[in-house]
């Protein structure tokens, strides 16, 4: 056994602190990151790839550590260890947003879109104005990345308001938009963390959700329901936001290549969800999941309840700066355009 001395092992410790020290790149930047998109999905995989060009095109200057699957909390739990730097920044959804930049859930206001082509034609003319205004309220973005259509699914086929009158319906702790839609359509919400959502599929506390498909399977939410009606209920989206005053601590040439290479990203994302919604719809009806169908009459009804909401939450001061208006124009001006 080889035995140093005290001298010795003092060289030692220091031949070994200088090699770990060369390691790391003298004043990188490490962003500390959370999600709740689950490690392994096609979401993280890209940001992590996203990551490693940046670190790549940097020198190691500037990189990323993430953490996945919720392990630091919902999106209010991310924005409070933003707040007092724990944390640099969060993938959230809109919902998460609302706090800090309520107009950042008018997508989500219920039944404004009917199409993705509805959807398209207004993202195209109203994203930048969303990113923005998250500037503007100290978070940069790159980007807006579609989480698709929310549709509902329970143990029981629901093909009317009253249907869903009588089921225990998940809404997401503190969503004043989704309680308001849900209330107003005589509907007595349960809220719950994200977290908290299986545990209560699984023990009877509630018995339907409101989500997208890929949502339904990345969560295994699909494995406590039976049925997804085919109407969608809400539009959503999810970004990652970085505290801006953490971000203006990167040099310029620096700031530029993690907005180039996260902007691309969240294209690559925004696109590829799409296509995953459409395939894990597949896989829920192959699995067992049957789709039920509305009728018109009853989505009228349905349509005529969420204009309640609408004008509920406007009125409460939930959408200010004139933006609820120019997405009602941006609509009301493709519906007359595509009219037949």
């Amino acid at each position: 056994m080889l035995l140093l001395g005290k001298k010795s092992v003092a060289v030692l410790v220091m031949v070994v602190t200088n090699i770990l020290v060369s390691m790391t790149p003298v004043g990188a930047t490490v962003f500390k990151i959370a999600t709740l998109s689950p490690d392994g999905t096609s979401w993280m995989q890209r940001m992590r790839a996203g990551a490693a060009e940046i670190e790549k095109k940097t020198n190691g200057q500037v990189t990323f550590k993430f953490f996945p699957g919720g392990i630091m909390g919902n999106d209010q739990s991310v924005l409070r260890k933003i707040r007092i730097g724990q944390l640099h920044g969060g993938a959230l959804t809109d919902g998460g947003l609302k706090r800090i930049y309520p107009e950042s859930q008018v997508y989500a206001l219920p039944f404004t879109f009917r199409t993705f082509e509805e959807v398209d034609y207004v993202r195209e003319r109203l994203d930048g104005e969303i990113v923005a205004g998250l500037e503007k309220a100290g978070f940069v973005s790159f980007g807006l990345a579609e989480g698709g259509f929310a549709y509902l699914m329970s143990g029981k086929p629901l093909k009317s308001i009253e249907d869903v009158k009588g089921q225990k319906v998940w809404i997401p702790e503190g969503d004043k938009l989704a309680r308001t839609v849900f209330e107003t359509g005589g509907v007595s919400p349960i809220p719950l963390p994200l977290a908290d959502v299986m545990t209560g599929l699984q023990t009877g506390l509630i018995d339907t959700v409101v989500t997208s498909p890929i949502g339904a399977v990345a969560l295994q939410w699909h494995t406590r329901v039976k049925y997804m009606t085919d109407l969608p209920l809400t539009y959503f989206y999810a970004l990652l936001a970085i505290d801006k005053k953490a971000f203006q601590k990167l040099s310029r040439e620096h700031q530029a290549v993690v907005r180039e290479v996260m902007t691309g990203i969240y294209k690559e994302i925004n696109k590829q969800n799409r296509m995953d919604n459409a395939n894990a719809t597949k896989a829920l009806i192959k699995q067992g999941i049957t789709m039920v169908t509305v009728s018109s009459e009853e989505k009228q009804r349905w349509e005529q309840n969420a204009d309640k909401a609408r004008q509920e939450l406007r009125a409460q001061g939930l959408y200010k700066g004139g933006i609820f208006d120019k997405l009602s124009g941006l609509i009301g001006s493709y519906r007359k355009a595509t009219a037949q």
